[in-house]
């Protein structure tokens, strides 16, 4: 006979008792009575993780009728959000939650932060406007400071609690030293350092897109049976939405536990350090200087056209490498993401690695004496010649 469960129908006939389906349930909403499976569906978010478990006996019939394709499962996208200095709410995190909201578009689930510090009220506010429809807000004079144990238990107890069934951090110092513990508490999967994220049509699983063999090809991952379904992405691949202050949501303040509050550091004192890479991310306007240029005499021609345009100098891995600039000003996979209006490549061959650092820039110009170069397949305007003579002339023409 089956015991009905809305859209999971378990064949008490054929369950042997084996638990395999108990161990595959992320939520732990299945468990054994009379030695027969059975669902607690105010834990069941209808992921599905459970019918592969049991394919030898084929005892979980798994009916998503209520999923059209696109479907990320029942439970919210999360967004853990970050703060500056200022108590505002960090830019990843506003492009962190516009991503969140066009991923779930599709399947109308809500889109909720999680922030974690002291005096939260204006950050909190920011996340609505950017996009979330629920704020959970920690706050403590204790978590006015990122500190790893405190920060991992307390989203860790929210997460189980809550049921998300994406959790999204940025890939910044904080997130790559948060998300990993979280999915390890979580006995989930993470992948980090991601360039693209969208909805599998088929499967609603979340393909997680990242650069891999050292930035050789882009893998595409997935999460098939562990949830949440967790990534961190890096800062200024995805667009930033214009914030609708006029947005309403709901805001909960959560009191953390006393014992998650223990660490087993502490935290003597404080000092934040300016990124040297901050005026790259911020810039409008940003000159890359390439291999292409030939030594430190051509790359002060793109620092000086870099100056002409108010703009900032930026550059490729091998001119890092080759001692001309220093590594705060390298764009790419292992250095800096970017997203200028105005994107100048000079003398930049276009290898995968650097292109997932610019590919996001709204005008691309480039120039290089190759004109088979791959850097010109991106490029907005593609100029073929010798590139100190063409950075020269038009460093006079802005000058005259």
């Amino acid at each position: 006979m089956f015991v009905r469960h809305h859209r999971i129908d378990i064949d008490q006939d054929r369950c042997v008792g084996c638990g395999l389906c108990l161990k595959a349930c992320p939520f732990a909403a299945i468990a054994m009575a009379d030695g027969k499976a059975t669902i607690d569906h105010s834990r069941c978010t209808l992921c599905g993780a459970c019918v592969p478990a049991c394919q030898r006996w084929q005892a979980i019939d798994f009916r998503p009728a209520d999923r059209s394709p696109g479907s990320v499962g029942r439970g919210p996208i999360w967004v853990y959000g970050e703060c500056n200095e200022d108590g505002r709410l960090s830019r990843v995190t506003g492009e962190l939650l516009a991503a969140a909201r066009r991923l779930a578009a599709p399947c109308r689930r809500s889109v909720e932060a999680v922030l974690l510090g002291h005096q939260l009220d204006l950050a909190a506010s920011q996340a609505i406007a950017a996009g979330a429809d629920r704020v959970f807000k920690v706050e403590h004079p204790r978590l006015e400071h990122y500190q790893d144990e405190p920060y991992a238990a307390i989203l860790s107890r929210l997460t189980r609690q809550y049921r998300p069934e994406i959790l999204l951090g940025g890939a910044t110092a904080i997130g790559r030293a948060l998300l990993p513990r979280v999915a390890v508490i979580l006995e989930t999967g993470l992948t980090a350092d991601c360039t693209a994220l969208d909805i599998d049509p088929g499967s609603g699983l979340l393909n997680q897109t990242r650069p891999a063999f050292g930035g050789n090809v882009l893998a595409t991952i997935t999460c098939p049976r562990a949830r949440p379904q967790m990534a961190t992405v890096r800062p200024g691949v995805m667009p930033l939405a214009q914030p609708r202050p006029a947005r309403h949501g709901e805001t909960m303040n959560i009191n953390p536990e006393p014992a998650e509050l223990e660490s087993r550091l502490d935290l003597v004192s404080f000092r934040r350090q300016q990124k040297s890479d901050d005026n790259l991310r911020q810039a409008e306007t940003i000159v890359a200087a390439g291999y292409g240029l030939g030594g430190p005499d051509g790359v002060e021609l793109a620092a000086a056209l870099a100056r002409r345009l108010g703009g900032a100098l930026g550059a490729s891995r091998a001119v890092v490498d080759a001692g001309w600039l220093d590594y705060s000003r390298q764009i790419g996979q292992t250095g800096a993401t970017v997203q200028p209006r105005l994107y100048i490549a000079c003398g930049v061959s276009g290898a995968i690695q650097h292109l997932v650092g610019m590919q996001n820039s709204e005008y691309i110009v480039a120039i290089d004496r190759n004109p088979e170069a791959p850097i010109f397949r991106h490029a907005d305007t593609a100029i073929v010649g010798d590139i100190r003579q063409i950075l020269r002339q038009t460093i006079s023409l802005i000058n005259s």
